[in-house]
């Protein structure tokens, strides 16, 4: 008896189908044979730009490092008030403006808008302040309320009550926060009083009032909105 298989019968789709592929992978091959030059050179810019995206990317994790760690002496001297120095640094230490300026599109840069902004808000500098709250790029985070805030205050300290309401509760919207938003609102219903915008700040305290009853905002609400409403 043969212990050889018995011979497979091969459905005639089957077949079909293996030619299919066989003349796929042939008409393939020939296009990669008259086509050599091509696909090498799909190749190598494919490689290239890969190349490219991971060098970048190395290149600026160095720079947001090197940023962090120049930065470090300026925000001590921020944090114990010496703001003019860490602006302007010394001989000694980078001060914040030359690293926002070499460092700004990282993350330590970007920070150092933030800081930036803070420190010529505190000396008196408004329109440097308010280059640097813009130029800070905000994510949707504590600071970036803040940044917000800070613009809000430097519009309103420059005659623009509008601008200032409007900046306040964006910064009050874009992190909700028990303890920030409330102060952001009442500050935005103040700049809409002064703008004359009596609308806008009755939204913004029926806003602590509904949103954050429990803040110590919330507590005066209702005289508030009574004497706007009295007024309107």
């Amino acid at each position: 008896m043969s212990t050889l298989n018995p011979t497979r019968k091969v459905s005639r789709r089957h077949e079909l189908r293996e030619d299919t592929v066989v003349t796929a992978y042939a008409r393939a091959l020939g296009y990669f044979e008259n086509n050599r030059s091509v696909v090498f050179g799909a190749a190598a810019v494919i490689l290239l730009i890969v190349t490219l995206i991971v060098g970048l990317s190395w290149n600026q994790g160095r720079q947001n490092e090197k940023a962090l760690s120049e930065m470090a002496v300026a925000v001590q001297h921020f944090e114990s008030g010496d703001f003019q120095a860490a602006l302007d640094g010394d001989a000694s230490f980078t001060g914040l403006v030359e690293i926002a300026d070499r460092y700004g599109s990282t993350d330590s840069g970007n920070l150092a808008n933030y800081y930036a902004g803070d420190a010529f808000f505190r000396v008196g500098d408004l329109d440097q302040a308010l280059e640097n709250f813009e130029a800070f790029s905000k994510d949707a985070n504590y600071l970036g309320a803040s940044a917000f805030a800070g613009e809000a205050s430097i519009h309103e300290l420059k005659g623009d009550p509008a601008k200032a309401g409007d900046l306040f509760a964006r910064a009050a919207r874009v992190f909700e926060s028990d303890i920030t938003s409330p102060m952001y609102l009442e500050s935005a219903a103040r700049a809409y009083v002064a703008a004359g915008n009596t609308k806008k700040a009755i939204d913004a305290y029926e806003s602590i009032q509904e949103d954050f009853p429990a803040s110590s905002q919330a507590q005066n609400v209702a005289f508030l909105l009574a004497q706007l409403e009295a007024t309107s």
